[in-house]
């Protein structure tokens, strides 16, 4: 995964971190988000976002000493990020389900956001519900407070602080209606509503 020549942010040669469904979801949500706003190649995004926890230059303790150019590059790096395939693999189809229902998703949030267009619902807002929704009908081994709870959490963490009670309101109405239109269908784990 290391293209040192085609990446120019640095990668920690020291430390790494192990990627969890949650995460897994947060970077999916990065990279559709990187997705909608650029013109670089998916497997580029995907790559690059995917298997790194970026440093955005929130050092702890920055030192008195003079730094050697190892020790430079550690303080700037990012952290590798160490998948399962399994999670791979989640990530991966979560991103082609979310990108190839989303007109239809938009629609119905569109239609539970009554006095509001889809263009003032902040792009990450809108994205989790995607994203949920993608879980909802496609992902059967997801229960569906899990899949709804996942998108109010992440919410939480990089949108405002009423966008989980917002998603909350969306999704159980589209929760809901799918039920309805039978495009909800649980299995094995999925089943559990806890």
């Amino acid at each position: 995964m290391n293209n040192d020549k085609l990446d120019i942010f640095p990668l920690s040669k020291t430390k790494n971190a192990k990627g969890t469904r949650r995460l897994a979801r947060e970077k999916v949500l990065q990279i559709i988000t990187a997705i909608e706003v650029s013109d670089i190649l998916f497997e580029q995004i995907f790559l690059h976002i995917f298997f790194r926890k970026f440093n955005f230059g929130d050092f702890d303790q920055i030192s008195e000493k003079l730094l050697t150019p190892d020790e430079i590059y550690e303080l700037e790096a990012d952290i590798p990020i160490i998948w399962d395939d399994d999670e791979i693999e989640f990530a991966k189809g979560l991103i082609e389900k979310t990108i190839s229902i989303r007109e239809s998703v938009n629609k119905l949030i569109e239609e539970y956001t009554e006095h509001w267009e889809l263009e003032r619902i902040a792009n990450i807002d809108r994205i989790l519900m995607q994203m949920a929704v993608a879980e909802l009908i496609h992902f059967p081994e997801i229960p569906i407070k899990v899949s709804i709870n996942e998108a109010i959490d992440i919410a939480k963490k990089y949108s405002t602080p009423k966008s989980g009670s917002f998603i909350n309101g969306i999704l159980d109405k589209i929760m809901l209606r799918l039920k309805e239109e039978d495009k909800i269908h649980k299995s094995g784990r999925g089943l559990q509503e806890e």
